[in-house]
């Protein structure tokens, strides 16, 4: 056995959290700030900023073995089979060098149709990492990107110290579940992770799964928090909840983007519009699910006639952002637009089909990813090294 030694969960060594929560036994890292959580305690945002997509421990040390102590809260969809466990996936100097996950835990059970909720309390588990080289290395464990997780303690068989900062770029992104990973096969592999890591830069996940509806505190908190680069990837939510109609929308979108600007005021910014999603690009929402099965797909309820009365679909979100884009660039030279298509459209949902009809699989993530870098942080993107 190792002769190990207890190193505090210090937030010093969280990267990807914007704020920590102290709890009896540890801290539980969050992605939104605690005033958003007290301003508008919504069950369905506080369940997705808690999960931590994008959340990693980094820390240098030379042990050949980690024990992370934590106690997760797994999130099960009533009348759905339960999806796998959530894995923690290792990184050593940067690349993957392993994953595992762990039974045990907090279960919450949530009504799909309802929204209501129901926790299952359970034990703390311990997440091992073991055979690791003796050389000084820097190591990050990203937490799962669809579970909440309470830090409680790390042993290792050497000390460690907090990594220095390398001066890589912050990449601060802001989206919907797509963005946040829920069907991603890992947390290091959803597609904003991946093309972090192609684009060479520390990622901050704003990806709230069901919540990129253009909440004026969301817009503040990208305001408010530091960054080099900033992504918002919005829209899809907005039709599935069926929020609002064109004339709230776009108001809406330059009011968050004047926001953003207040804090950010040449910092690149791009704004995406959705990915191709077949069920809703000529259908209004809301957006349900269908249970057949065990299996879960999802159904626009909307009258597409209704469109003409301003009722939104993808296809219409997608023209406003490129025309609202398009005005305001005209006097801000670092903003710029993607239309979501060119990360996945008809051809990839020829080949690579919508498993729910809304979400990528774990495939269709590492095309959005691979795609994102080639054309915004590669040589003539918009996030190009040297460029901003």
């Amino acid at each position: 056995m190792p002769d190990w030694i207890t190193v505090p969960v210090d937030p010093r060594l969280l990267r990807g959290a914007l704020d920590v929560e102290r709890t009896a036994h540890g801290i539980v890292p969050h992605r939104l700030p605690a005033w958003v959580r007290k301003q508008f305690p919504d069950p369905y945002l506080c369940r997705a900023e808690a999960q931590a997509s994008g959340v990693r421990l980094v820390f240098r040390t030379r042990a050949t073995a980690v024990d992370l102590d934590v106690l997760p809260t797994k999130t099960v969809f009533k009348g759905v089979p339960p999806s796998p466990e959530g894995l923690y996936d290792l990184c050593v100097d940067g690349r993957p060098a392993g994953a595992t996950s762990v039974s045990g835990g907090n279960v919450l059970t949530v009504d799909l149709v309802t929204q209501s909720e129901h926790l299952h309390p359970g034990p703390p588990v311990t997440v091992r990492f073991a055979g690791l080289a003796p050389e000084e290395k820097d190591i990050a464990i990203w937490l799962p990107q669809t579970e909440a997780v309470e830090l409680i303690a790390l042993r290792t068989d050497a000390p460690v110290e907090a990594v220095p900062d390398r001066g890589r770029r912050v990449w601060l992104h802001h989206g919907s579940s797509i963005s946040q990973g829920t069907t991603a096969g890992s947390p290091t592999t959803t597609w904003p992770a991946l093309a972090a890591a192609l684009g060479g830069v520390e990622l901050v996940n704003l990806g709230l799964s069901g919540n990129a509806l253009l909440d004026p505190f969301v817009a503040r908190v990208v305001r408010d928090t530091p960054a080099d680069l900033i992504s918002v990837k919005i829209g899809i939510n907005v039709v599935n909840a069926d929020l609002m109609r064109l004339r709230a929308f776009t108001p809406a979108v330059h009011g968050f983007l004047d926001t953003v600007r207040e804090g950010h005021p040449t910092t690149p910014l791009l704004v995406v519009s959705p990915v191709l999603c077949p069920v809703q690009e000529d259908t209004p929402g809301p957006l349900l699910p269908d249970f057949d099965g065990g299996t879960v797909r999802f159904r626009a309820l909307g009258d597409p006639a209704e469109s003409a009365g301003g009722k939104l679909t993808l296809r219409a979100v997608r023209d406003e952002l490129a025309r609202i884009t398009a005005q305001r660039a005209a006097g801000d030279p670092n903003l710029y637009h993607l239309d979501g298509r060119s990360l996945y459209g008809e051809a990839d949902a020829a080949e690579l089909p919508l498993p729910d009809a809304l979400h990528p699989d774990a495939a269709g993530h590492r095309r959005i990813g691979e795609r994102f870098a080639g054309l915004v942080f590669a040589a003539g993107g918009p996030f190009a090294a040297g460029d901003g």
